[in-house]
């Protein structure tokens, strides 16, 4: 059976956080909070499923207190398989240094990733 006639199912969901602690980057927190999911996987149903993981269809979710921030194409372009839709929402922590006024950046990601199956 081809590609075009299966259905794709959820197989995936994993979770990250990352931070900017001292640049106020909101991409480079998101891409951490992207690494940081990614290193509590090992993905090797693909190789027994016989999956391309090429086939992948990823949707990045990312919460950020300014997501407008992220550079969303930086932060797909971290994951190393698939078609990635990547999309920010409001959310995320910011947390305030009352001594210098600087912020700590705190980002979330959620990684939900389909397969024809």
């Amino acid at each position: 059976m081809s590609n075009h006639n299966k259905k794709l199912k959820r197989i995936i969901l994993e979770m990250g956080t990352g931070n900017a602690l001292h640049s106020n980057d909101y991409t480079k927190a998101a891409k951490r909070a992207v690494q940081d999911a990614l290193h509590h996987s090992s993905l090797i149903l693909f190789r027994s499923l016989d999956i391309d993981p090429n086939s992948m269809q990823i949707e990045l979710n990312l919460a950020a207190q300014e997501p407008e921030k992220i550079d969303l194409e930086a932060v797909a372009a971290t994951l190393p398989f698939g078609q990635v839709t990547p999309k920010a929402t409001k959310g995320g922590l910011n947390i305030v240094d009352e001594t210098s006024g600087q912020s700590t950046i705190i980002v979330n990601a959620g990684i939900l990733v389909r397969v024809p199956l």
